[in-house]
């Protein structure tokens, strides 16, 4: 193993050029499209957007158009900058050159944080289904089982992460493909069986929008969490023979088919079936696949929810580690996470967020309903102050790339800076209506918290060396 180079705080005066990063160039185009197109069709899809449904109907389509245009602007954002200088760090780097040290440390905390977290709720979940299959297994050595085997993949090469990746994209695709196919093929009356539905199910029982636009607003709140995740490919591109055209391409093929596949699976749900159809704690994808008659649909989804989960622990693992990698390069966190092996894999900062992992695991096993869940409501609008921050430094960093090195944007944001200050003020719109609803406000003061608690932190450490 050997000493990564060491990097100096960056200042928002810091060169635009960036230094070649000591991390291994393993991951192809291939795996980075795919992690484009998969990283974010999650288990929040498959099982949670039934909650959206219920508190918006079909007006849950536009709930998915909303909070997908909103994620297509950060990631058009964060594409640009990555473009022009990709880093291991993302965004976290990319704050610190546009806001200042107290910028790219704060998002980098937070963000890791956040990953390390979300795990434990994807290694426990994981080992409940698993534990359905298998119940001579314990659900706490599924959970050891997953961890290891992710740990050892990313601990020996960039290449495994990525190999895991593609096919659980892959998978996860396949999956939304068929079921709009065969959704297609049900409201068109083609299967056995069946008749044309035409637009009934959008316009009865209280119509599209049976709750109105507060019910649209509320399945805003319910699912833009959902696309969390699309982040890990800016930091998976610094990890690529070429990374500005790398990230350049996976935004680009991303960002269109993951909204299509969002808007266009929940646009299928309420018109195969009426949305008071779908049942608590029942994904829709499974109802609608028992209505025409797929056998088995239970269990295909079931699997189907596995691999996502599995892929988002993996996913979650690769960018914890590489985010507190950038950390440690730019002195932000303990200097003994710059060891990297031979093969260009940063272990210590795998094994750092496995460690944190681990113990969230075990507290999400132990205390599920009090200090794990105070720690989830601690990270529950981290991802809206992450995106906030982005475009902040978007804002900033575009003009002066301009200036500086306008051939660096092979990428460009729509319409700047019209629609940058369009989406900060639609993440403050939705901040504001987390404030305002009974159960998104505890995650929004916990987060609040947790979020002001890292900025005290950054201040004092920019005071100190202030004086120093």
């Amino acid at each position: 193993m050997h000493d990564a180079p060491p990097g100096s705080p960056s200042s928002t005066a810091a060169p635009l050029a960036t230094e070649a990063e000591p991390l291994s160039h393993g991951l192809k185009q291939r795996h980075l499209t795919m992690l484009g197109l998969g990283g974010v069709i999650g288990a929040g899809l498959f099982v949670g957007s039934g909650a959206g449904i219920a508190v918006a109907g079909p007006g849950i389509v536009i709930s998915y158009l909303l909070a997908g245009t909103l994620a297509m602007m950060v990631m058009r954002m964060l594409g640009e900058m990555s473009a022009a200088m990709p880093a291991s760090g993302s965004f976290s780097v990319h704050a610190e050159r546009a806001l200042g040290r107290w910028a790219g440390f704060s998002v980098g905390w937070l963000y890791w944080f956040l990953l390390v977290v979300v795990l434990a709720v994807e290694a426990t979940a994981a080992a409940q289904i698993a534990n359905g299959w298998v119940s001579s297994v314990p659900q706490w050595a599924w959970v050891l089982i997953f961890m290891v085997v992710f740990s050892c993949a990313n601990l020996a090469a960039v290449k495994n992460f990525g190999e895991f990746e593609f096919w659980f994209a892959a998978l996860k695709v396949g999956a939304i493909v068929l079921f709009l196919g065969l959704g297609l093929l049900a409201v068109l009356g083609v299967l056995p069986d069946t008749d044309p539905v035409g637009m009934s199910n959008l316009t009865g029982r209280g119509g599209f929008l049976p709750h109105g636009w507060e019910g649209v607003v509320s399945g805003v709140l319910t699912v833009v969490f959902a696309f969390g995740g699309l982040e890990v490919v800016t930091i998976a591109a610094a990890e690529t023979d070429d990374p500005a055209r790398a990230v350049g391409r996976a935004v680009r093929s991303a960002l269109w088919r993951i909204l299509f596949f969002y808007v266009g699976s929940m646009l299928v749900i309420v018109t195969v079936l009426p949305w008071t159809a779908q049942r608590a704690g029942l994904s829709p994808y499974v109802t609608v696949l028992d209505s025409i008659g797929v056998p088995s649909a239970g269990t295909i989804m079931n699997i189907v929810v596995f691999v996502a989960l599995l892929s988002a622990l993996n996913a979650n693992l690769y960018g914890s580690s590489r985010m507190i990698f950038s950390l440690a390069e730019r002195g932000e966190a303990p200097r003994g996470l710059l060891k990297v092996s031979g093969g260009g894999v940063p272990r210590r900062a795998v094994l750092a967020s496995v460690a944190f992992g681990f113990v969230s695991v075990l507290l999400n096993l132990q205390w599920p309903d009090t200090v794990f869940l105070y720690m989830l409501n601690a990270v529950g609008a981290v991802l809206l102050f992450v995106w906030g921050l982005i475009a902040a430094s978007q804002l900033r960093l575009r003009r002066r790339i301009e200036r500086e090195s306008p051939e660096l944007l092979t990428l460009r944001m729509w319409l700047f800076p019209w629609l940058t200050w369009a989406t900060l003020a639609g993440l403050a719109a939705v901040l504001l209506l987390m404030l305002t609803d009974d159960t998104a406000r505890p995650q929004l003061i916990w987060s609040g918290a947790a979020t002001a608690g890292v900025l005290l932190v950054a201040a004092v450490r920019e005071l100190r060396a202030r004086r120093a």
